[in-house]
């Protein structure tokens, strides 16, 4: 099979190595999957600059999330079947015409869903939904805010927070953002290039501060929005994105010391928290409640209650530029790659 190999960090230009590899086979509890397209996300610019510490040594293939068809499945599994047209989180392995994910990573989709849409369940609205349902509560009336909130993951959790009637400030760096925001219900949209979030919402809220901070950025944001919270709010940190840019050992330094002192201490007295997410340990050691997240997003979806936005299609000859347009933070919604 032809897979798209991580050879080296650097730029997308240079990184990345179309090759033939074995196909492969399945384990008792993995289905292997032909694949029809699959996702990027920003943990996968994160692995190219070599800034992201469970990717696997290199050469290897990277990627988190693909549509297609079962065309194997392994001993143990029964819940699915030859044929049958699937979403599933990969543990890497993404980029690549086969793929195999552990039976508890993967959900049953109607033939006529959108693959850009399908790819979007895995992982982008599976860590909202994780975020968002399980990780804390949003009640109508609660005041959130989503940073990068045009994002795949952003867009996820605008929409889950809407879905609870909750009022939304969204952050994102370019009027056709903004835009974009908008049409998706956030309620004050804030562009971060021209405007500091944490004046804005003070503006907004003085003493009352929020009830949710969906964080993806880590460094500044999380020091800036833990004195946004108000009594009884919580920070949810999903990812580090602003560290990304290039290895550099002053910048991961400066990146860490953004995040401020932190202790218990302030976080009691006040009533507030904060949670850390990370999706890959979500897998590797609660399957189930991986298997349980994926389903619910999967209805919600075909329901109609959520609405996963397609940013961007591209060929897999064009993996550097898909990558590119990922970096630059102009996308919106989920990117794919379809072989």
């Amino acid at each position: 099979m032809k897979a798209i190999f991580l050879v080296k960090n650097g730029t997308s230009a240079s990184a990345f190595e179309l090759r033939e590899t074995p196909t492969p086979t399945p384990k008792a509890n993995e289905v292997r999957i032909k694949v029809e397209a699959f996702g990027l996300n920003y943990a996968d610019v994160m692995a190219r600059e070599g800034m992201y510490e469970d990717c696997p040594p290199l050469p290897t293939v990277i990627g988190y999330d693909v549509v297609g068809h079962i065309d194997a499945l392994g001993s143990d599994v029964t819940e699915f079947k030859i044929g049958q047209r699937v979403a599933a989180l990969t543990r890497f392995g993404a980029y690549a015409e086969y793929a195999v994910t552990m039976a508890d990573g993967v959900v049953a989709i109607p033939d006529h869903m959108p693959a850009g849409v399908a790819t979007a369940l895995a992982t982008q609205y599976s860590t909202a939904y994780f975020c968002a349902e399980d990780q804390t509560r949003l009640h109508p009336g609660d005041h959130v805010l989503v940073q990068a909130a045009a994002g795949g993951v952003g867009t996820a959790l605008v929409q889950l927070a809407k879905r609870r009637g909750c009022i939304v400030y969204g952050t994102a760096g370019s009027k056709e953002k903004l835009d974009y925001l908008r049409r998706q219900g956030v309620d004050f949209p804030i562009n971060y290039r021209e405007e500091d979030f944490e004046a804005v919402i003070k503006k907004q809220r003085g003493d009352a501060g929020l009830d949710v901070i969906f964080d993806s950025l880590g460094g500044s944001s999380v020091k800036k929005g833990r004195r946004l919270l108000g009594a009884g709010g919580r920070m949810i940190c999903y990812g580090a994105a602003e560290l990304s840019g290039g290895k550099n050992i002053f910048k991961i330094l400066k990146f860490a010391a953004a995040f401020g002192i932190s202790s218990p201490i302030p976080l009691l007295q006040n009533s507030r928290g904060i949670i850390g997410v990370n999706m890959l340990r979500i897998a590797d050691n609660r399957p189930k409640t991986l298997a349980r997240v994926m389903r619910a997003v999967a209805d919600l979806v075909i329901k109609g209650e959520l609405h996963p936005e397609v940013g961007g299609e591209f060929s897999y000859t064009d993996i550097a530029k898909a990558h590119d347009f990922l970096a630059s933070r102009k996308s919106t919604g989920k990117i794919i790659v379809k072989w």
